[in-house]
């Protein structure tokens, strides 16, 4: 069956180093869409960094962003999806993290909330393109449910912290490694092929006309849902075991690769 829907990462996937969206990848979209092909991203940022990307693209979809926690219109700003992490499960965490001394963000109605503007959260500014709200001492008390918190750590650090939320929170809570130094947290009926699925039934698409393009753990859900899944060549090599095909690495246009591969030539 031809691919009508396409999800795709951004970081590390359509993203180079740069965090740039290369014109090759820019153009095999354009064309892509030209062809009736919907393509959006699915990506654990908020929506407020993933928009950009979404505008530069010229997409007019709605976009899965916080690893599929909120579904929102690009142009509309129409709420198709939201679930957040439930305000006693997200005090447990705050005050997990606060007796262990890591460090920890949080997201509530799109607006990023840490304790202080150190170093990890400039650095994280600095790649999303959002700004930080320090809360003090408050931020461990957020009486809103966050729509996803977010750990930033050394690779070693985010092991073990993964391992310690898995432990204490179990099937309460959806956690993912995004990247080696991200440890990613949303509600547990939240992760990106969930969402996939209930935007491919939005759009009155099939699961066998799906593609998604990713490349860590918190892009299996998605690959695993979609009739047709790529793992980037520096993808995770779990996430590549899972996949359906191996494309180039984000760095060498691996999304526009996929896209002309399995849909340009696929349609001539």
């Amino acid at each position: 069956m031809p691919i009508r829907l396409v999800a795709i990462d951004l970081d590390d996937t359509l993203l180079d180093h740069q965090t740039k969206v290369s014109p090759r990848a820019v153009e095999a979209i354009r064309q892509a869409m030209a062809q009736g092909v919907t393509v959006t991203v699915a990506t654990g940022r908020m929506y407020a960094s993933a928009l950009p990307y979404a505008r530069q693209l010229n997409l007019d979809v709605p976009l899965i962003t916080y690893n599929g926690a909120l579904i929102k219109a690009c142009l509309s700003g129409e709420v198709l999806y939201h679930r957040t992490i439930e305000r006693e499960l997200a005090a447990e965490i705050m005050e997990l993290f606060r007796a262990r001394d890591w460090y920890i963000q949080s997201y509530v109605d799109d607006v990023l909330y840490v304790r202080e503007v150190n170093d990890q959260a400039r650095a994280y500014e600095a790649s999303a393109k959002v700004k930080a709200v320090p809360l003090g001492e408050s931020f461990y008390t957020e009486a809103l449910p966050p729509t996803k918190m977010l750990a930033l750590a050394r690779p070693e650090e985010i092991r073990e912290q993964y391992r310690v939320v898995k432990q204490h929170f179990g099937g309460r809570l959806y956690a993912a490694v995004s990247k080696p130094t991200y440890l990613e947290m949303t509600h547990p009926a939240v992760n990106k092929g969930i969402a996939l699925s209930y935007l491919a039934q939005k759009l009155g698409v099939d699961r066998r006309e799906v593609m998604a393009i990713g490349d860590s753990q918190n892009d299996l859900d998605m690959i695993e849902f979609a009739g047709w899944g790529v793992a980037m060549g520096n993808a995770m090599d779990l996430v590549k075991s899972k996949a359906d095909a191996v494309t180039a690495a984000n760095d060498a246009d691996g999304v526009a690769e996929a896209i002309e591969r399995y849909i340009l030539q696929e349609n001539r």
